[in-house]
């Protein structure tokens, strides 16, 4: 039997971890117990086992953590944004503040590995995730400088590139605001979030990194904006919905179950959809939303050495908010590789 049927979190059984974080977007977690969270500051924190934290920036940074205007902290400067392991430790980072893939030594010495695609700026850069064969797959939302005027139900502008010993290409578009993407347990689909048509597509993995057989998975419509997913070993894919603040899973058999609800209908959420509607979004509308456990939930990571611990990333929180989940997380590929020292 599924272990989540019929489960919600307890808000007064949710911990946190870290403080005084800037924008915890996306969290990776280690076997050991260490959490590394991106921070609008430029870099990442690692929070170790103990709960002693350290900020790691970037050689390159650019700081607009503490910008007056609310809306430009999501929209100027560097934000790192996702993150994933290289095979020797060092982290990469989709930077959507400088529309660029980084890697960053756990030092803070950073590198640009790409920034351009075909000749061409290669846009808005979102997230970053490593295969069993070593390849990095790329998603980048947009070709709007300005992202929040991507928040559109009629921009398409969306793509994913590959980076092999090829080099990097584009090897699906067409996506409405891609997002986070994850493999399934065999690494034979790929999961694909579309945040502004409010859908996850999948589309089947060749040999050769090739996608095909694009499809929805799971509700056509969410009626949400969904940013994060994870999947757990059980097969079912987790998920955040943002700025509705809800954290939600997809059963095998393609049913939707909300686990957490922060936002409980509230009119702010009401307004933003409406205005999505009729594509008259504003920031203010948006920074509007969002609930008090994690102010727009954006990202799901399971950690702890059982992989029971379910983190939630979020882009105006300053700590990590956690729980116990009935079923441990599906391990990413660097999870049993160990690292070099």
């Amino acid at each position: 039997m599924n272990p989540i049927i019929g489960f919600e979190v307890d808000p007064a059984e949710i911990q946190t971890i870290g403080r005084d974080l800037q924008r915890p977007e996306c969290i990776l977690a280690e076997p050991d117990g260490s959490l590394w969270s991106a921070d609008a500051r430029g870099g990442v924190v690692h929070i170790r086992p103990d709960g002693s934290q350290k900020i790691i920036t970037q050689s390159e940074r650019t700081d607009f953590a503490d910008a007056a205007d609310e809306a430009t902290r999501f929209t100027e400067g560097t934000l790192p944004n996702g993150l994933a392991f290289a095979r020797d430790g060092d982290i990469l980072i989709s930077n959507f503040g400088t529309d660029r893939l980084e890697v960053m030594k756990r030092t803070g010495e950073t590198r640009v590995l790409h920034d351009t695609i075909d000749g061409a700026p290669i846009g808005k850069v979102n997230f970053v995730l490593r295969d069993s064969k070593d390849r990095i797959w790329l998603t980048v939302s947009t070709q709007i400088p300005n992202w929040m005027d991507a928040v559109s139900p009629n921009i398409r502008d969306g793509f994913i590139a590959l980076a092999d010993e090829n080099g990097l290409r584009i090897v699906a578009d067409g996506f409405a605001f891609t997002n986070e993407i994850r493999l399934d347990a065999k690494e034979e689909f790929l999961y694909i979030v579309e945040t502004t048509a409010r859908r996850i597509t999948r589309m089947r993995v060749g040999g050769d990194g090739t996608l095909s057989g694009r499809e929805t998975y799971g509700p056509s419509d969410h009626n949400a904006f969904i940013d994060g997913i994870a999947f757990d070993a059980f097969g079912n894919l987790w998920g955040t919905h943002v700025m509705a603040d809800r954290i939600f899973a997809i059963t095998p058999d393609g049913d939707l179950q909300i686990i957490l609800d922060d936002d409980n209908g509230s009119e702010a959420g009401k307004a933003l959809l409406a205005a999505f509607a009729e594509d008259r979004v504003t920031p203010d509308l948006a920074v509007a939303c969002g609930g008090k456990i994690a102010p727009w939930m954006a990202s799901v990571t399971f950690g702890g050495r059982d992989l029971k611990n379910v983190y939630i990333g979020s882009l105006r929180g300053t700590t990590i908010p956690w729980f116990r989940s009935p079923v441990a997380g599906l391990p990413m590929v660097h999870w049993n590789e160990g690292r070099k020292p």
